[in-house]
C-alpha cells in the first residue's frame, strides 16, 4: 500500500457508494444492494489489510496523510490512525459490512435506505481517524442527519413510536454536541496564542506542557467534554435516550448505534478529554468511576425487568458502557487499555445481537420475550449467533469480552477497589438477565406456530459468520486486539504516571 492513502479510500469508499446509487434506478434494487456490499467491502478489506500491517517496531500513528484546508483556522485535512483509533476503524467497518447485508431484506425504499447508510457509516468512520479536531466535528455532525432520517422512515413501532425515537435520539446527540462545541471552542481559543491557533489533535495534546491550560480552566473544560462525549456513551443521567433509539431504530442503525456510535464517546474522552485536558480529567476521574459504576448496577436491573428483546439489549448496552467509564476513570494503562478492547469486544458483541434480534422480529414480528419460545428447532442458525453474542455478554472465557473486562477491573481496582467490587456485581446480573432471555427465547418445547418461519437466509448468514468469527477470534487470540491498544496506550503512560485520583476530596472518599 505504500503511496496509497489507504484511510481517505477506507473513508471514501461509502461515499463514492452512496453517490453512485444516486445514479441507479430505485427499480434496480439488487443493483442497489450489490453497490452497497461492494462499498462497504472495500472499506472493511483495507481496514483488515491497515489493521494486520500495523507495524509494532515504529508504533504511533501511521497510515499519515495531512493536505492543509483552512490555513487562517488552522485546519488540516489530517488522517492517521494508532493503537487506539485502529480498532475503532476495523470495527466500524467490520459492522458497517455487516450492517448491509442485515438489511438485505429492506424493500421500502431501498435506494435512499442504502444511500443513507453508507453516509452514516462514512460520518462515524471519520471520526476515528481524523487527527483534526475541526474535522472530526464535521464527521460527527454528519453523523446526526442520516440516523434520524433513518429511523423516522424505516423505524418499527412498539413501546413507543419511531418518531419519538428519532427525535429523542437526535435531541440528546445535538445536546451532547453542543456541550462538546462549546469546550472545544474553549480548549481551540486558549491553547495557543493568536497567530498560531491550530486544531492539530496532537498540538492540542501538547498545550498543557507548555502552561497554557490552567487547572481551572481545564477542570471545566473537561466537564463540558464529559456532558458532551458521555451522552454520547449513554452515561448516567444522560442514557435515557439510547434504549428507545434501539427499539425505534431499523437493525442496521441498531447495529451501528449500539456497536460504533456509542463508542465515539468513549473515544473522545480519551483521545480529547484526557490527553488534552489531563488535569480536568484527574479531577472528574472519582465522578467518572461513580457514574461509570450507577451505569453498570442501574441499567443491568432495568434490564432484567424488560420484555422487549431489543430493550434488553439496549440497558444491556447502558450498563458495559458503565464498564468502559470505570476503565478510563482509573486513569492507569492496563484500565484505559481495557477500556478501549471492551469497546471493540461490545461493539461486535451487541451489533450480532440486533442482527439477530432484528431477523426474528421481521419474520415472526414478536420482540415480546414471553410470546417466543423453542426458536432454536425452527431456526438453529440465528439460534447460534443469539447464543454466541449471548455468552459474550456475560463474558464468557474464550469470547472476546472476557480479557478486556478483566483488564478493566485489575486497572481500576487499583484506583477505586470499592467502587471496583460494588461494579463486579452487574456481571452477575447480567448472567441473569441474558440467561433468562436465552432460554425463553431459543429453548423449551417446539412451537407449532414457529414452524411456518424459515431459518436465516444467505443474506442473514453473513452478520452472523462475520461478526461471530470476530467474537471467537479476538477471544481466542486475545492479543491481536490488547497488544493493538496497548501500543496505543503506551505513550500516554508518563502522563498517567502524573496523575492520580486521590488528590481530590471525591477522591480520597472513594478511595
Amino acid at each position: 500500500m505504500a503511496g496509497m492513502p489507504v484511510l481517505t479510500t477506507i473513508l471514501l469508499a461509502p461515499l463514492v457508494g452512496a453517490l453512485v446509487l444516486a445514479f441507479i434506478p430505485k427499480e434496480a434494487e439488487k443493483t442497489i444492494k450489490n453497490v452497497a456490499a461492494l462499498a462497504m467491502g472495500i472499506s472493511l478489506s483495507l481496514s483488515l489489510i491497515a489493521y494486520f500491517g500495523y507495524d509494532f517496531s515504529v508504533g504511533g500513528m501511521q497510515y499519515l496523510e495531512d493536505i492543509p484546508w483552512i490555513a487562517d483556522l488552522g485546519v488540516t485535512y489530517a488522517m492517521g490512525v494508532d493503537g487506539i483509533s485502529l480498532p475503532m476503524m476495523l470495527l466500524t467497518t467490520l459492522i458497517g459490512f455487516s450492517a448491509v447485508f442485515a438489511s438485505w431484506q429492506i424493500d421500502n425504499r431501498p435506494k435512499e435506505f442504502f444511500i443513507l447508510l453508507l453516509i452514516l457509516i462514512a460520518g462515524v468512520t471519520g471520526t476515528f481517524i481524523t487527527r483534526d479536531l475541526f474535522i472530526f466535528l464535521l464527521f460527527y455532525e454528519l453523523v446526526v442527519i442520516p440516523i434520524y432520517i433513518l429511523v423516522i422512515i424505516w423505524g418499527s413501532s412498539k413501546r413507543v413510536s419511531k418518531e419519538y425515537a428519532g427525535m429523542k435520539l437526535t435531541i440528546y446527540l445535538l445536546m451532547g454536541s453542543a456541550f462538546m462545541l462549546v469546550g472545544v471552542v474553549m480548549l481551540y481559543l486558549n491553547a495557543y496564542p493568536e497567530g498560531s491557533r491550530t486544531f492539530s489533535m496532537e498540538a492540542l495534546a501538547k498545550a498543557h506542557e507548555l502552561g497554557n491550560l490552567p487547572e481551572s480552566f481545564q477542570v471545566f473544560a473537561f466537564l463540558l467534554m464529559l456532558i458532551g462525549f458521555g451522552s454520547l456513551l449513554s452515561m448516567w443521567p444522560f442514557h435515557s435516550w439510547s434504549p428507545d433509539g434501539y427499539a425505534g431504530a431499523p437493525t442496521a442503525v441498531s447495529m451501528i448505534h449500539a456497536g460504533v456510535l456509542k463508542k465515539i464517546g468513549g473515544y473522545g474522552l480519551i483521545r480529547i478529554g484526557l490527553m488534552m485536558l489531563p488535569l480536568g480529567a484527574k479531577f472528574w476521574a472519582p465522578l467518572i468511576a461513580a457514574l461509570g459504576v450507577a451505569n453498570v448496577a442501574y441499567a443491568a436491573f432495568i434490564a432484567l425487568a424488560q420484555k422487549d428483546m431489543k430493550y434488553v439489549v439496549g440497558y444491556s448496552s447502558v450498563s458495559h458502557m458503565g464498564f468502559v467509564l470505570i476503565g478510563i476513570a482509573a486513569l492507569n494503562g492496563i484500565g484505559i487499555t481495557g477500556a478501549v478492547a471492551n469497546m471493540f469486544a461490545h461493539g461486535v458483541m451487541s451489533a450480532l445481537f440486533f442482527a439477530m434480534i432484528g431477523y426474528i422480529y421481521q419474520t415472526t414480528h414478536i420482540r415480546n420475550v414471553p410470546e417466543l419460545g423453542g426458536l432454536a428447532h425452527q431456526m438453529p442458525k440465528v439460534a447460534t449467533g443469539f447464543m454466541l453474542a449471548g455468552m459474550a455478554s456475560l463474558g464468557l472465557p474464550g469470547l472476546v469480552s472476557f480479557v478486556p473486562e478483566f483488564t478493566i477491573f485489575v486497572g481500576a481496582f487499583k484506583s477505586f477497589p470499592v467502587l471496583t467490587i460494588a461494579a463486579l456485581a452487574g456481571i452477575i446480573i447480567t448472567a441473569l438477565y441474558i440467561l433468562r432471555v436465552l432460554a425463553n427465547v431459543l429453548f423449551g418445547p417446539r412451537r407449532e406456530e414457529f414452524d411456518k418461519y424459515p431459518d436465516a437466509p444467505p443474506s442473514q448468514m453473513v452478520p452472523l459468520v462475520v461478526l461471530g468469527a470476530g467474537l471467537v477470534v479476538f477471544g481466542v487470540f486475545p492479543n491481536l486486539i490488547i497488544r493493538m491498544v496497548n501500543s496505543g496506550v503506551e505513550p500516554m503512560l508518563p502522563l498517567l504516571a502524573k496523575l492520580s485520583s486521590a488528590s481530590t476530596l471525591i477522591g480520597g472518599i472513594l478511595k
